[in-house]
């Protein structure tokens, strides 16, 4: 197996040579290494440098390098698996040219941790975290960390999927990217409380192919009634943009739109309690400078509108709604700032490039759009009298 030497963060290692020219490249190698999950990485290896956990296990590791650079940058004791045998023998060959604190172990990962437990366990699966979620739920003693690959079942596109992987409805709406993180983080929620166990999410974001969630595990049955109270539903109108919010049920109670009359859909259960732990990010933000991160700049802003953003369970894509009122879209920051001119907590977000983080009702922000076309339309008739 033809190998070359990487280095991702401040950490060196060998990983197989891929076919840069499929379309696919890490699965043209016989070992998978997925240069484009450097960001994630980046992240969980600065997260796990604020919070030290007293070990790590990188369950489904490949060329093990998450585990490695937990170990060789955040100074955590790592143990670092997989179920193929060309994988273990790399990751170690790895380890022993890094040193450190790492176990390797061939094991499927459900069947480890059935048998150990982890204070912070990492599920970095290809595709669905849902078959591991179970054994993790147990085998996680303070913290664990997952990310899903299977947008489209978990956004609504491929709908059968996301029902009979995450048991929940799915929807592909605007706002599709917060619906797919926050039914994957139901899923973990749904999981944990049936150990009489609860989550407080840490960091959670969506990126391009993926979410990923890092939640603190709070081993109390208060702690899990706690977060039962957190799941709920999205009542999308049928006939409009219109949604509502529905925490604490598990069975979504009928609803009208009371914009149009019609009938709401149920969007869930998906978790709708906080994302973020604010303090921790703002942890991370300030140690970024001094880490070595080929991601530096995303992770920076990434941060920065994660600090901003309001805890609602949707955003709003201005666009979308300039195009159902057949009316041009504002500028976004003249937008932002009338919201909260008016009162309305408003920030830009990650998940969208036109989407936007209020408290503001649907109304008011169609109303702050007709004002806005009306304005400009009036500006521009007073320059044509002018001329």
């Amino acid at each position: 197996m033809e190998c070359r030497e990487i280095t991702e963060g401040s950490t060196t290692f060998t990983a197989p040579v891929q076919d840069e020219t499929t379309q696919f490249p890490p699965g043209s190698a016989p070992v998978f290494y997925n240069t484009r999950m450097e960001f994630n990485r980046d992240m969980t290896v600065l997260l796990a440098k604020c919070i030290q956990p007293e070990d790590y296990l990188d369950s489904m590791a490949a060329t093990g390098v998450r585990g490695l650079r937990i170990s060789n940058e955040a100074g955590i004791p790592v143990t670092i698996n997989d179920r193929d045998e060309r994988a273990v023998r790399i990751i170690e060959e790895n380890a022993k040219k890094l040193g450190g604190n790492i176990t390797v172990t061939c094991d499927d990962a459900n069947r480890l941790m059935c048998t150990s437990r982890f204070d912070a366990i990492d599920l970095d699966p290809f595709g669905t975290p849902i078959p591991f979620l179970d054994a993790a739920s147990r085998a996680a003693k303070h913290y664990l960390f997952v990310t899903a690959t299977d947008t489209a079942p978990l956004c609504g596109a491929h709908f059968k999927a996301g029902c009979r992987r995450y048991f929940a409805t799915p929807k592909n709406t605007e706002y599709h990217a917060e619906v797919g993180l926050r039914i994957m983080m139901g899923a973990i929620a749904r999981e944990l409380v049936k150990y009489d166990r609860g989550m407080a999410p840490i960091l959670s974001f969506a990126k391009s192919h993926y979410f990923r969630s890092h939640v603190r595990v709070l081993n109390k049955v208060t702690a899990a009634e706690e977060t039962m109270a957190q799941i709920g539903f999205v009542m999308q109108c049928t006939k409009c943009l219109y949604r509502a919010e529905q925490k604490g049920s598990l069975l979504p109670k009928s609803h009208v739109c009371p914009i149009c009359g019609a009938e709401t859909e149920p969007i869930g259960p998906l978790w709708m309690g906080p994302l973020q732990e604010k303090g921790v990010l703002t942890e991370m933000q300030s140690l970024l400078p001094e880490m070595e991160f080929g991601t530096k700049k995303q992770m920076d802003k990434m941060l920065s509108f994660l600090l901003a953003e309001p805890e609602t369970c949707t955003f709003y894509d201005y666009h979308f709604i300039s195009r159902s009122m057949k009316v041009s879209p504002p500028k976004i920051e003249e937008l932002i700032e009338n919201l909260n001119k008016a009162g309305y907590y408003t920030t830009r977000t990650h998940f969208c490039v036109t989407g936007l983080k209020t408290t503001a009702p649907l109304p008011v922000i169609e109303e702050m759009i007709r004002l806005w076309n009306e304005k400009e339309f009036s500006d521009v008739v007073a320059d044509v009298h002018l001329a």
